[in-house]
């Protein structure tokens, strides 16, 4: 193989050139040859070269013609939105939802299956979701595996994709030991062995959706926080202001300490941040001012008890404007810390509980955050609520995948085989049980 400057090869070159191009085209819309050299900086030979290999590969088709200045006119290219598909699973904190995608990320099917009891994260019961949700969005959409990227996943929790075997997850808060979730989903069976499967953070995966396709677009500094039943954040720093393929670092954020010898958080700490935020402590502040049993009662599930909460405050409820003023309040101050550390220039808050509460307490939290943070960070950013929707999380994990397609250069590279951790004969051998909770 011939090697070029920097020990680049030229495959390395032709793989680099490919992305550019697809790059270029995903996120810039559609264009002409001639615009892709300058937009690309690349010459002219090369992109009609790239160009040519990747009509052939199916994966651009023409999106029109457009009139040139006095020339001939210009035939508009486009990633082709058929030429490959993406599953996003989004393992929330009431169910795991899993939607496949198109390459445009259009929506071509989806399912929703519910954590029974409410709040169990047994592994067994939650890989099985996965692998019935997989099995149900493909049946639907009537397509095979042949064009699917991989499956994204959005975990709660601490992932390390480079464990032997490969990515386990340590869950805390809930109750996740190393649990070696991507040899779990693997041995399922339900994708041939070249489907990978991607899991990371779901704070992280927020992030990268809203950064690429919502309200983090033109930043290169942000943090997007996930809030939901407990809260958690991800750090994007010299983002691309076009979209772009930048990773960003997820913030275990909801576990700084902001009460010493404070409430107890589900992590098992006293005083984080999620004990007094996230929506599980505010329903638990609630009902300990006497309001759980008659105005959130036990039978509602944890939105429909917070949507209520959000009611009695409206209708001006005393106990219930206290609590959400006061998470307010501790949100602004949490969000004081990553102004200070990070100087972001956006802030955005997603997950079902902020978009839900976001409207009524964001002018308060912008106010504590201001008030609590050093003046001259807080004078340069904004923060506002991100624009995807509660699927935000969902259409990001679809986005790992979609970024490990960009960086072949649109080319599918296989899986390593990995094999099954030691100890773990697990969660399909024992479904239903409590798989995950403890290392047999």
């Amino acid at each position: 193989m011939t090697t070029g400057r920097g020990g680049r090869t030229v495959r390395d070159l032709r793989r680099g050139n490919r992305s550019a191009v697809l790059q270029r085209l995903y996120f810039g819309g559609p264009m002409s040859r001639q615009e892709l050299g300058p937009a690309t900086g690349l010459s002219s030979g090369s992109v009609s070269n790239v160009v040519g290999e990747l009509v052939a590969d199916g994966l651009l088709e023409e999106a029109g013609i457009v009139d040139s200045d006095g020339g001939r006119p210009r035939t508009l290219l486009r990633v082709a939105p058929g030429s490959a598909h993406m599953i996003g699973v989004d393992v929330g904190e009431t169910r795991v939802r899993v939607e496949l995608f198109d390459l445009a990320l259009t929506e071509l099917a989806r399912t929703e299956l519910p954590l029974l009891p409410r709040g169990c994260y047994d592994v067994g019961p939650i890989v099985d979701h996965v692998r019935t949700g997989i099995a149900a969005v493909l049946a639907e959409a009537g397509i095979g595996t042949e064009r699917l990227l991989g499956v994204g996943v959005g975990v709660p929790g601490i992932v390390d994709r480079e464990a032997p075997g490969g990515a386990v997850v340590h869950g805390q808060t809930i109750g996740w030991d190393a649990v070696p979730l991507e040899a779990l989903l693997r041995a399922t069976g339900a994708l041939p062995d070249e489907v990978p499967y991607i899991i990371d953070n779901g704070a992280r995966t927020l992030g990268q959706a809203e950064m690429w396709f919502g309200a983090g677009r033109g930043a290169r500094d942000a943090v997007v926080v996930l809030f939901g039943s407990g809260v958690g954040a991800s750090l994007i720093t010299d983002g691309s202001p076009d979209g772009g393929t930048t990773e960003g670092t997820p913030l275990e954020w909801g576990h700084l300490t902001v009460s010493v010898r404070g409430r107890r958080c589900r992590c098992g700490a006293l005083g984080c941040l999620e004990a007094y935020t996230g929506a599980e402590s505010l329903l638990a502040r609630w009902s300990e001012r006497g309001r759980g049993t008659g105005d959130a009662p036990d039978s509602l599930d944890e939105e429909e008890a917070l949507s209520a909460l959000l009611a009695a405050a409206v209708a001006a409820d005393p106990v219930a404007v206290e609590v959400l003023e006061e998470t307010a309040e501790y949100l602004g101050a949490g969000l004081s810390d990553v102004i200070n550390l990070f100087r972001p220039e956006r802030i955005l808050i997603g997950g079902w509980a902020g978009l839900l509460l976001g409207p009524h307490i964001l002018p308060a939290v912008r106010e504590h955050a201001a008030r609590y943070s050093l003046r001259h960070p807080a004078e340069r950013v904004t923060i506002d609520l991100g624009s995807l929707g509660p699927d935000a999380v969902t259409v990001g994990a679809a986005t790992l995948p979609l970024s490990a397609f960009f960086a072949t250069g649109g080319r599918r590279t296989p899986p390593q085989p990995q094999a099954e951790p030691p100890g773990w004969r697990t969660a399909l051998e024992v479904r239903g049980g409590p798989a995950g909770r403890t290392r047999p």
